[in-house]
Order: structure tokens, then C-alpha cells, then sequence
């Protein structure tokens, strides 16, 4: 607000302005400053790997991906309920910037989120059990309004690893949202995580309620890179 009020005096016509008026852009100022201030500290928090954002997402490459849902999804009731989003597809089709695109819009609205790869997940967890603080790792990733786990199914799960699993998607369930990005389909989700009851109350969980968008078509780097060879 000082910043503010040193530019309104060295403006020639603010004395035109009323009392209200210059009160009025003053408080603006510091509401714009203090609002860019939180989405700074909610996006360097969320640990995007790439600077995307729904406004960029590219529709004309046939993948399957409907500009309406997009546009739904952005809104981020979907976050605001406690929904789930699964996004599945072949590699290279575009599943994580989709995913940091959402994670980033729903920063803008307000909402806290973090990205997070799933071998770094289990291996954060692996450190958290030696050192001593699992408890408050799943506290803190149970704050998140959005958590996004990125390369799903890469590996199957070790007895530990499902077992983790479980606490944080238990931990999460109906009270925030969490957004799946997998090259494994679904329904193959069941054997990777291995034990079948503990399978089962991640899936019902995580998956029987979820928003689904499956991903298709070739590969948008190989797309990128042909085009690169094709430019003069």
C-alpha cells in the first residue's frame, strides 16, 4: 500500500481523484498483492515439473481429450467435492501436463495442491519410515486439496508400498481429491497393487467414484520432434 500511495503522488491528476477513490485503489492494490503473494506460495508448493496451464492445453491433436470436459474440470467443483480424476493413455499423449494444467488452475482458484512421481512417493515414504517421520508425512500429504501421483503403475507394489498406499488414499477419501496419472489401464490396477483385499479397498477408494479420461492416439513428442524435421 506505501508502494501504491508513492505512485498515486507522483501522478499529476490524482488530485482529481476524491478521498474514496485513492482510498479505494489502495486497497486494491494491497487485495492484487496479497492475492498474488498465496498463489506464488501455493504454485512453488505444488512442485509442477512443467509450467502448464488449461489455456495451453492443445485440442487439435486427436487424443480423445474433449475441450467441454476440460472446461468443466477447470471450473474445479470437482475439487471442491472431493472428487477423484483418473487420466490413462499411452505414453507421450500428454497425461502430465494435463495433470500439472488442473494442478495449476486449481492453484489459481484457491486451492492447495502437490505433484508428486510414484517411485519419489515410495521412496519419500521408504525415508519417512527409517527416519521416524511417516506420521507427519501423511498428515501433510493428507492436506492437500489436490495431490497429483504422476507414473502409476510403473511397477508392482511391494507388501509396504500398498500398505502406504492405502493410508494415504484412506486419508484422503471424501475429504480431498486426489489425480491419477497412469500408462497402465485400470483395469489391470488390481494385479499391480498385488494383495487383493488391500487391492480392493484402494480401488474402491480411489477408483469406483472417480472422473475418468482415457487418453489416445500417437505420441505428441514424436508428433513435435516430425515437425521440427519437417521446418525448414
Amino acid at each position: 500500500m506505501a508502494q501504491a500511495m508513492e505512485e498515486q503522488r507522483q501522478q499529476a491528476d490524482v488530485g482529481e481523484l476524491a478521498f474514496e477513490e485513492r482510498f479505494g485503489l489502495l486497497v486494491d492494490r494491497q487485495w492484487t498483492w496479497r492475492e498474488d503473494r498465496a498463489l506464488s506460495r501455493r504454485l512453488r508448493n505444488a512442485k509442477l515439473p512443467q509450467p502448464a496451464c488449461v489455456e495451453d492445453i492443445d485440442f487439435r491433436h486427436p487424443r480423445g481429450l474433449d475441450r467441454s470436459r476440460v472446461r468443466s474440470l477447470a471450473t474445479c467443483d470437482w475439487i471442491s467435492q472431493h472428487h477423484n480424476l483418473i487420466v490413462t493413455g499411452p505414453t507421450g499423449c500428454g497425461k502430465t501436463y494435463l495433470g500439472c494444467a488442473l494442478a495449476h488452475q486449481a492453484c489459481r482458484q484457491g486451492y492447495t495442491a502437490h505433484y508428486l512421481r510414484t517411485p519419489r512417493l515410495f521412496q519419500t515414504l521408504a525415508i519417512a519410515h527409517a527416519d521416524g517421520s511417516w506420521g507427519r508425512l501423511l498428515t501433510r500429504l493428507a492436506k492437500f486439496n489436490l495431490l497429483v501421483i504422476d507414473d502409476w503403475g510403473l511397477a508392482a507394489l511391494d507388501e509396504m508400498e500398498r500398505r502406504d498406499l492405502l493410508e494415504i488414499i484412506e486419508d484422503r477419501h471424501r475429504t480431498q481429491s486426489t489425480l491419477v496419472c497412469a500408462q497402465l489401464p485400470i483395469p489391470a490396477w488390481h494385479g499391480m497393487i498385488g494383495d487383493s483385499t488391500i487391492a480392493d479397498a484402494i480401488l474402491d477408494r480411489l477408483v469406483h467414484t472417480a472422473i475418468k479420461i482415457e487418453l489416445k492416439g500417437e505420441s505428441l513428442r514424436k508428433v513435435q520432434a516430425s515437425k521440427k524435421k519437417k521446418a525448414p
